[in-house]
């Protein structure tokens, strides 16, 4: 290494390194090229085969993306009381009582075991049969977080198995009784572990807001088939809601990856430094 240093010549790390970044570059390169064609592509055959009524667009988009304000507050009300049925969920399934663990897994697999529409249908349609009537947003609120609560209740459970037994144990030597030790040690590492997850359930429940729409919760899919069908456009109001979901998941999931990787960065800063 000295005598290359002596003669000028980088060294052979430093010719790997920069051989890896032109690769990546290259990579990146043909990536954006690969998108740039598809979306010239599609762009090009919605043009060419869908007559667009400038006058109605200009009436219809606004009306649509008002309704992105309702899609993603009943989604964060939904992921946060998903969430908090989540956790109850993963302890009962968890917990050595019988009767909690049969009401966790029972929840678990009745949910799971149906479709989410017909669970907004039932809450919406059947609860007033017996003199429950609810708001149609709370209605929606409460089905989806009812089902996404049933699927992470399994990822929440995972996340506290993932924490180390050791911390436990240290824990104990410490003094500190079972529920101090799952409230200090266990739930904030576990609850860490399972924030990526969150994260993509929440992205998947922006998407499958749009069922409630069958109930008349005014958000992006409802309003673009109300301006849609009485003028028989909806082929272009449908595109318009499309294009703000997938402006919306495109980001939060930008916003999810930067937190994954400054978690990721904190983790590998903690483990230097231990």
């Amino acid at each position: 290494m000295t005598e290359l240093a002596q003669t000028g010549q980088p060294d052979l790390g430093s010719r790997i390194m920069a051989t890896d970044r032109r690769r990546a570059a290259v990579w990146r390169a043909e990536f954006i090229v690969v998108w740039v064609i598809i979306l010239v592509g599609l762009v090009s055959f919605v043009l060419i085969t869908v007559k667009f009524d400038t006058a109605f667009l200009a009436k219809a988009i606004p009306f649509i993306v008002q309704g992105a304000g309702m899609t993603i507050f009943v989604s964060f009300v939904s992921i946060a009381l998903a969430i908090l049925l989540a956790a109850l969920g993963a302890l009962g399934r968890l917990s050595r009582n019988p009767i909690a663990n049969g009401i966790a897994s029972f929840y678990v697999s009745l949910v799971r075991g149906t479709p989410l529409l017909l669970q907004i249908l039932f809450i919406y349609l059947a609860l007033p049969q017996i003199g429950l009537v609810l708001p149609e947003i709370v209605c929606g609120i409460i089905a989806l977080g009812f089902n996404y609560g049933a699927y992470m209740t399994e990822i929440f459970r995972a996340g506290i198995q993932a924490v180390p037994h050791g911390q436990t144990e240290a824990a104990g030597s410490l003094g500190m009784n079972g529920r101090t030790t799952f409230f200090r040690i266990i739930a904030p590492q576990a609850f860490r572990i399972v924030i990526p997850a969150i994260g993509n359930d929440f992205i998947a429940m922006l998407k499958d807001s749009s069922l409630v729409s069958v109930i008349g919760v005014q958000e992006l899919l409802w309003r673009a088939q109300v301006i849609g069908r009485p003028t028989f456009q909806s082929m272009q109001t449908l595109l318009i809601a499309a294009l703000v979901y997938w402006a919306m998941t495109i980001v939060f999931s930008y916003f999810q990856g930067r937190l994954e990787r400054r978690m990721a960065t904190a983790d590998r800063n903690r483990g230097g430094v231990s």
